[in-house]
């Protein structure tokens, strides 16, 4: 098998136990940024939040759909999440402190087949994955910024 890796980091203004939080939700607030139409649906098999919880995840990128089976667990409680795939697929959450907030990492690795399709794989899927995660990203930085905001105006009334 042929081996990619792709890791991505932010800086979200917000605490690692917020963002973490909000990640390890996958009722609600996982799914919130999960960037479309790349994620089409998140179906909870079991659990809900964090440890233990299995999700059934339909991607659709660039015309090519599939469906993931992700267990989810946690290496370290509150700063290490990881979603693993049953095709081999690991995705890391890492929520470290920082004095502006939390810095984010999200790192995948993934598996191809070593075949001249899983060699093309290779080299294609972690630039449009880095893409995709840097979306993300994005929308987690978004989700702090936008709430803090709206706490902020709700307690000026």
């Amino acid at each position: 098998m042929f081996k990619g890796k792709i890791t991505e980091s932010i800086i979200v203004s917000a605490s690692p136990q917020e963002v973490y939080h909000l990640l390890a939700d996958y009722e609600v607030g996982h799914p919130s940024i999960l960037p479309k139409p790349y994620f089409a649906d998140l179906r909870i098999v079991e659990g809900g939040y964090g440890l233990g919880t299995v999700v059934d995840v339909d991607m659709n990128v660039f015309g090519v759909e599939r469906t993931l089976n992700m267990k989810i667990t946690e290496a370290i409680a509150g700063e290490l999440l990881t979603e693993e795939d049953t095709t081999g697929t690991v995705t890391h959450f890492l929520f470290e402190p920082v004095a502006q907030g939390c810095k984010l990492t999200i790192d995948t690795t993934m598996l191809f087949p070593r075949t001249i399709a899983g060699f093309i794989e290779r080299y294609s899927t972690p630039m449009i994955t880095a893409m995709i995660f840097r979306k993300e990203l994005a929308l987690i930085q978004a989700h702090f910024t936008d709430e803090r905001e709206w706490v902020s105006s709700e307690s000026r009334s």
